[in-house]
């Protein structure tokens, strides 16, 4: 995800402080991974070298200053050029999981331990996920929906190379 893209949309609906961008994102993006402060400043630090910010407006409190970031012409332009660029398909190619079941067979280890260990965590995921999904609202629904997907993608996977693995040991170990 581009973070920065990310605040940049944020910001059309209006200036807002460092503190809200990241409340914003936290509560609409990171569930599971909210953002730090100082990644928020970092990045909003580089939008206004960039000029798709501008600080709006500085209020003194008790601490330091706080800036209001508000976004620009040069933002609002570059947030839709990349909601329109689509994402790159993600073709799983380097597999963690592949060279850890090849390695296993190169060294005369059991390759099923690794794919029935592999798929009780996947279903252990996939369970949480569907309880996650049942008590949440459409946009965690979704969100959820998304990995669960992929976790049965990769389930199909690991059912395809158990069932295939004397033709993979014969094809790695020539």
């Amino acid at each position: 995800m581009s973070i920065g893209h990310t605040l940049l949309g944020l910001l059309e609906s209006g200036p807002r402080h460092g503190y809200d961008l990241k409340r914003a994102f936290d509560e609409k993006f990171g569930h599971d991974r909210p953002l730090h402060y100082g990644q928020v400043y970092s990045t909003m630090s580089r939008l206004l070298k960039n000029g798709l910010v501008e600080v709006d407006g500085i209020e003194a409190g008790g601490g330091p200053e706080r800036k209001r970031y508000a976004i620009t012409e040069a933002g609002i332009t570059d947030v839709e050029r990349w909601l329109a660029t689509p994402e790159k398909p993600e073709p799983y190619l380097q597999s963690t999981l592949y060279t850890k079941v090849v390695l296993a067979l190169l060294t005369s280890r059991n390759a099923a331990d690794i794919l029935d260990t592999q798929r009780s965590e996947h279903l252990r995921s996939m369970r949480i996920l569907t309880d996650r999904k049942r008590k949440g609202d459409l946009a965690d629904q979704l969100i959820c929906d998304h990995a669960l997907f992929h976790l049965e993608a990769d389930l199909r996977w690991l059912e395809l190379t158990a069932a295939r693995l004397d033709k993979l040991r014969e094809a790695v170990i020539r």
